[in-house]
């Protein structure tokens, strides 16, 4: 492919960034875009192009010491596309206290694509993860959304967040993210002699039960069969 044909779209770039920020190699990150598209040959770009990317403007965005030059680079990309959405707050000291960013593609497709696919709608930076923090991002998402709030919202078990949706979203069915509830098994019944048993039938319970008194029958036999009963976490608190 010649390189002037190739190009990374700006729902790409987001992703390639928000998999550097999650530790995710560049080749894995170029073998996702692979399998999604159906083969090498359905990509307008080459796995050279993700790793130049993350070099030349992802690696150097997020190194940057002065928060001012962030901000120049937002409005570099508002002039790109004046359909992109920002929003920057900075300390008495100029320091970066809340930033939140969104493309125009990224908003159009916001939620599930036609593959069944999660979709990226925008990224954030938070200086301190309190409840005022979360609802100024809520507020941003709301903005950029044109006032529609989402019908449902997945988070992990942030109390803060949860305020917050609650403030600025109280329509929306707010769940919790059952992958972040489940890595927790470990630290919370390692003390218990069947820890393993209980992490496997607890496990069986939680993805073999499809309907909502299925779960709640076979939750309660679960509890019974462990004396698990009075377990603060696997009573609710799970916080």
């Amino acid at each position: 492919m010649l390189k002037q044909h190739r190009k990374l779209s700006m729902f790409v770039r987001h992703t390639i960034e928000n998999n550097e920020e999650a530790g995710i190699k560049p080749s894995k990150t170029y073998q996702s875009f692979v399998a999604v598209a159906g083969g090498h040959r359905e990509l307008n770009f080459i796995k050279k192009d993700v790793r130049n990317y993350i070099r030349r403007e992802v690696r150097n965005v997020s190194e940057l010491e002065d928060p001012k030059e962030f901000g120049k680079y937002l409005l570099r990309m508002k002039e790109k596309n004046q359909n992109f959405f920002f929003k920057l707050e900075l300390e008495d000291d100029q320091s970066i206290k809340l930033a939140f960013w969104a493309d125009a593609r990224s908003m159009a497709t916001f939620g599930v694509n036609h593959h069944g696919q999660s979709t990226l709608l925008g990224c954030t930076f938070m200086k301190n993860e309190d409840i005022q923090s979360f609802k100024w991002l809520f507020e941003c998402l709301l903005r950029c959304m044109g006032g529609n709030a989402p019908k449902g919202i997945l988070t992990d078990q942030c109390a803060s967040m949860q305020r917050a949706i609650e403030a600025c979203m109280p329509t929306t069915i707010h769940r919790w993210c059952i992958w972040n509830i489940m890595k927790k098994i470990p630290s919370k019944l390692n003390g218990y002699k069947r820890h393993l048993e209980i992490k496997q039938d607890m496990s069986h319970v939680v993805w073999s039960s499809h309907t909502k008194e299925s779960f709640d029958r076979n939750w309660n036999d679960f509890l019974m069969k462990y004396g698990l009963v009075e377990h603060k976490w696997l009573s609710g608190n799970v916080f």
